[in-house]
């Protein structure tokens, strides 16, 4: 007779559930793992045969068969471990038959039976909730499996020892509660940065809609302490953003203790990164660094140095707000709504365009190197900025008297407008960006001076359709910011000049 324990497999953020059946069939001594699992599961045997031999328990001289069911759904990690060996004891009578009724269990084993923390807990967690199960896990994600619930069952354990007796009723664990990351640093401030009044001003409006953002300037000017400084003028995580975000940094096992934050992800990849890297993807296909961005900021630095073929893979999920990583025998979805903001210098040696620089290679050296960026995926970018080198003069001012706070004040009250609206109209987006094209017109009202110009810059432009429609949702968060219900013309007039970069790049080529 089999028995039974459930754990779960991950595609993508999503936990399935997987039915551990163990066997003790009379025959020659084996143990056999089917049910295609990967190398980390076909491993595990030995670990949980050391991990019982350290308990005290040792495994009886017979046929051991163990079935991941499913047999047709790839089994990846090393959480299986606890599942194994808690079917493994309950066939040998170590514990009751119904040990695991009512329970998802997963976890890894150490040689010694310690529990170890594995990627995954909190979709696991909210996987058995839906089903009305408890969870096993280790102690040190028990935090972390704490937050899918406030009355699901969460059994915590340090080691397979703990467990039995916690089943046994000798040791009785306590209910792990919620954990919240302690930040202590503070994050980089907007006051450190002098001069780069068009910048701030820019950086403040991106901030407020969610627009992605190009900054392209000389080296030294400022480009990347800009972009960090970003997330400290960023509103925290709403609350079912924060249990997104959570959950795909679960699955990439980047929940330290499992504790969560409300902070709203930077990630800021090296332009070495590959295109399995960035968007996700490799033999397991994990969330890449677009995916670990998701409801934050995704910062390219030195743009023109990314792969062209790694960029152009951004292109769909600055669209879309997902990424769809197909391989022959599944397809998995990753959520990816991220925040884009990229900076480049204008050519190879970075000084083309300043006063009394002159190029060896004359304009070639700025178009070779801008040309790397296809123009669809420079079409995707709100606003395009030129950040111009800082004065020595501008160095030697006193800071700047406002702060990120005040910055982040005005974004705030911003963005609750934009909230407000979309709630008004029972659509799920929050911010300006995300506005869907078919109520655009409703939610961006022009006065009549305020159409006619963009009308006509929309020619002069050759703006395309997704251009148009950029416009129009920046000038949307200009109008907020102003605390503005319709659209006058100085918004439609700062909205186009932040394309005006990009349209004299395409004449220049």
């Amino acid at each position: 007779m089999a028995v039974s324990v459930k754990t779960v497999a991950f595609v993508g953020i999503e936990a399935r559930i997987v039915d551990v059946q163990v066997q003790l069939a009379p025959g020659l001594p084996a143990f056999i793992i089917v049910g295609l699992g990967d190398k980390a599961v076909a491993e595990s045997k030995e670990r949980v045969r050391a991990a019982l031999n350290a308990s005290g328990l040792g495994l009886p001289p017979k046929r051991i068969i163990v079935n991941l069911a499913p047999a047709d759904l790839p089994k990846e990690g090393s959480h299986y471990d606890l599942p194994i060996a808690m079917g493994l004891m309950m066939a040998i009578g170590a514990l009751p038959k119904d040990a695991a009724d009512g329970f998802i269990v997963l976890g890894e084993l150490a040689l010694d039976g310690a529990v170890a923390q594995v990627a995954g807990v909190l979709p696991a967690a909210f996987a058995a909730s839906g089903m009305d199960y408890g969870i096993i896990c280790p102690h040190s994600c028990g935090s972390e499996a704490a937050w899918a619930s406030a009355d699901a069952p969460v059994i915590a354990v340090n080691s397979l020892t703990q467990l039995a007796n916690h089943i046994r009723g000798t040791q009785v664990l306590s209910r792990p509660i919620p954990n919240v990351q302690n930040i202590g640093e503070a994050l980089p401030d907007l006051r450190d940065v002098k001069g780069q009044e068009t910048a701030k001003r820019a950086l403040e409006i991106a901030a407020a809609g969610g627009h992605n953002m190009l900054m392209c300037g000389p080296p030294g000017a400022g480009k990347s302490m800009l972009a960090a400084r970003l997330p400290s003028i960023l509103p925290p995580l709403l609350p079912q953003e924060l249990l997104e975000v959570s959950m795909v940094h679960s699955v990439a096992g980047m929940l330290p203790n499992g504790a969560l934050t409300n902070r709203r992800p930077f990630r800021a990849p090296h332009h070495s990164a590959s295109m399995a890297a960035l968007v996700g993807g490799g033999l397991k296909a994990r969330p890449g660094e677009a995916s670990l961005a998701h409801q934050g900021v995704l910062f390219l630095d030195e743009l023109p140095e990314f792969a062209p073929n790694v960029l152009d893979a951004l292109r769909q999920p600055l669209e879309t707000g997902d990424i769809v990583v197909a391989r022959a025998n599944h397809h998995i979805t990753y959520p990816a709504r991220f925040q884009l903001i990229a900076a480049m210098n204008p050519c190879r040696c970075g000084h083309a365009g300043e006063l009394g620089h002159t190029c060896a290679r004359g304009r070639a050296c700025a178009a070779d190197y801008q040309s790397r960026i296809s123009g669809p995926f420079l079409d995707r970018i709100d606003l395009h900025i030129e950040v111009n080198a800082v004065m020595a003069s501008d160095l030697m001012l006193p800071p700047s008297k406002e702060d990120s706070g005040d910055v982040a004040a005005r974004v705030e009250r911003a963005r609750v407008l934009q909230m407000n609206r979309f709630i008004e109209y029972g659509l799920p987006a929050k911010i300006n960006a995300h506005i869907p094209t078919q109520v655009l017109d409703e939610f961006a009202p022009l006065y009549f001076d305020a159409q006619k110009l963009l009308q006509d810059a929309a020619i002069a432009m050759r703006l395309s359709a997704r251009g148009y429609t950029r416009v129009l949702k920046v000038a949307r968060t200009l109008a907020d910011l102003d605390g503005s219900e319709k659209l006058a013309k100085h918004h439609i007039a700062e909205a186009l000049s932040y394309r005006a970069m990009q349209d004299r790049a395409r004449k220049a080529a």
